[in-house]
This record gives C-alpha cells, structure tokens and sequence, in this order.
C-alpha cells in the first residue's frame, strides 16, 4: 500500500478519534459541572490496556481498540444509586446529554471560523471579477479576473444584487460600466446580450464579493452563522428527497470507507484547484462533526437524543419512564444500530459512493 495512503488513513483515523474525544469530553465536563462523579474516561474502546492516571475520582485509561472514546459516569443507568447520572435532577441529566453533541457543534464553529479565516471574509458591498467568459461582451470589452465593478451607467454598485439588476434593465443597449484596477478608475463600454448561450450571463462574467483578512476569533460569528445553515441543510435532507427535490443517493450514509473516500477527493480536489491549503480538509472534519452532533441529537434510542426524549415526561409530567423499559429499549436500539452500521460499512464496498 502507497506510503501517501497509509498516511492518509492515519489522519481520518486520527481526525475521527478526536472528534469522538471532544463528544465525550462535552458530556464529562457537564458531569464534572452538576458534581456527578464520572469513573472513567477512556481513550479507545476496551479491553482496557491501562490506566495512565486518576484525577478527581475518575480513572483515565488507555484501551486497545484506537478509535474514539467513552465516559462512564457513575450510576449512569441505575437511579438507586444516588449521587449517579441515573439518580439526577432530570434537568442535570438533560444538560449532561446535550453536552457532547454541543462539543461537536462549537467544534464546527471552529473549524468554519478557520477556514474563513484562510479564504478571508466576504466585503458584501463590493463586486469583484472572478472569471471572464471567452468570446463574451466583458472579454471584448477588456474586463479581467480581478476588476472591482464601482458603476453600471449612472448606477452605483453595492453588491451582487445592485449590478445584475443594472445590466439586465440594459440588455441590447450600449452600457458603460467603471471598474477599478491596480488602483486605477477605467470605463469600457459593452452591449449585454439578451440572448446569451446557456450557463453564461448576459455580459459574460463570474462574479463574488472581494475578500478582506480576518483573525479566527473574528470570524467566529459567522462560524456560527455557518453551523446553522449547515445543521439546517442536514436536517431538511429527508424532506427534500422525501419532495424529489434531492437524488437519495446524495443523502446516503457513509461508513468508514465512504468518508475515506471522500476525504482522498477533498484533498485532491484542493491541489488540482488551487484552493488555499487545508480548507477542504477543515471543510470535510467540519461536515462529520457537524453530522456527528446533529444524529446525535435525533430522538433515536441508544443515542443522546433518545436518553433526552426519555428525560422529557419527568420534566414535564414530573413522572419518570421506569428505568427497566428505558434500558431494555436503549439496549434493543443499540443492537438496530449496530446492524445498520454493519449494513452502512458493507454498502461502501458493494456500492462505492459515486463522487463528482
């Protein structure tokens, strides 16, 4: 096997594991917050190797299979014992459950405020342009890659909006459009098409909003900006294929082949594309940890989400879901789950993901 793969496998193995640490880590801290005593934090899944140190009463232990992590609160299902998970004030357990997908969540608010911060941000009153159509009106008329649009006929440009609305109240007609390069004014004068050939626009430009630089702590309003409309786009996925809107194919789920996969193109596609270094690579571990705390936190038995949906009659109703249904319906879960993951991970061999 090509020594560039092994390394690769190592990163998403790695990448992976990490993201399962800071999940497990999100429901440790919120243990250690309401005083619910945690025994063990695990590196790995058992069989334990060893234990590397104990600090405040919890055990941190090394265990042989490499791949995530644990927390194993103490009386984590049984309420008789009383300073344990199970034995909690409902809204103590609620807070400990939401704790670790919410660690993934400001993960990806991370992520998103770093890679904004390496492609820089967005100035929304500006128009820049990105690519020049060959043969069209712009590249007759002289526009480059890189013009910054300040005026179409007697209209001030103050973004996208402003200079599409421009050219197409001109189409036909001679246009005037003031540009500035290099830190010079210039003018040029272009007809746009009322007719263009499909996939191009009316004058012939690609066209975004110049970047300016941003610290990552800068950026991390619009990382939350992005983690929302990321959660959401995961979220309304079953309803838009469920609409024909979205190909079902586009929506499967991965094992641990699939994101392999994918994590191999995204770094091919940043060489072959130029793109600053690391941005897909952050943009991939951004999209697993987003999806990581978003299932999470769907009311499925076995995972957060269901345990959160089982605290919910006590804090409403103040009635408590006797524990031997909820572990014997938690437990079944866990089984559905696991064939599903088997079912997932075979899938990626018999029917690889198809990439663009």
């Amino acid at each position: 096997m090509d020594s560039s793969v092994l390394t690769q496998i190592a990163q998403l193995a790695l990448g992976l594991a990490a993201l399962i640490i800071i999940h497990e880590f999100g429901h440790f801290a919120a243990a250690r917050l309401f005083k619910i005593p945690v025994e063990e934090f695990g590196l790995g899944f058992p069989p334990r190797v060893a234990t590397l140190f104990t600090a405040g009463g919890t055990k941190f232990t090394l265990n042989l299979l490499p791949i995530g992590g644990f927390v194993r609160p103490k009386g984590e299902n049984d309420p008789n014992i009383l300073d344990g998970l199970a034995a909690a004030n409902p809204w103590k357990r609620l807070g400990v459950l939401i704790a670790g997908p919410f660690a993934n969540l400001l993960v990806g608010v991370v992520l998103y405020a770093m890679i904004i911060n390496r492609l820089g941000a967005p100035v929304p009153d500006q128009v820049q342009v990105i690519e020049v159509v060959p043969g069209s009106p712009a590249e007759r008329a002289g526009l480059l890659p890189g013009d910054l649009i300040m005026q179409v006929n007697e209209t001030e440009i103050d973004g996208t909006e402003s200079i599409h609305n421009a050219i197409y109240d001109n189409l036909g007609e001679t246009t005037q459009i003031t540009y500035l390069r290099d830190g010079q004014t210039e003018t040029v004068v272009l007809v746009p098409r009322p007719d263009p050939p499909e996939g191009e626009g009316a004058i012939g430009i690609v066209m975004s909003n110049p970047t300016e630089p941003v610290s990552v702590i800068a950026a991390l309003p619009a990382g939350v900006g992005a983690v929302y409309q990321h959660s959401e786009t995961l979220l309304t996925f079953p309803v838009k294929i469920i609409q024909g809107e979205m190909e079902a194919s586009e929506g499967r789920l991965l094992g641990f082949k699939g994101m392999f996969d994918v994590y191999q193109a995204v770094q091919e596609t940043e060489v072959e594309q130029n793109i600053p270094s690391g941005v897909n690579v952050l943009g991939f571990f951004a999209t697993l940890t987003i999806s990581f705390g978003i299932l999470n936190l769907l009311p499925i038995p076995a995972l957060d989400g269901g345990r959160i949906v089982f605290t919910l009659p006590e804090i409403i109703l103040g009635r408590r879901v006797p524990p031997k249904y909820e572990n014997a319906i938690h437990l079944v879960s866990l089984a559905l789950l696991l064939m599903l993951l088997l079912f997932v991970n075979l899938q990626d061999f018999l029917n690889p993901i198809s990439l663009p």
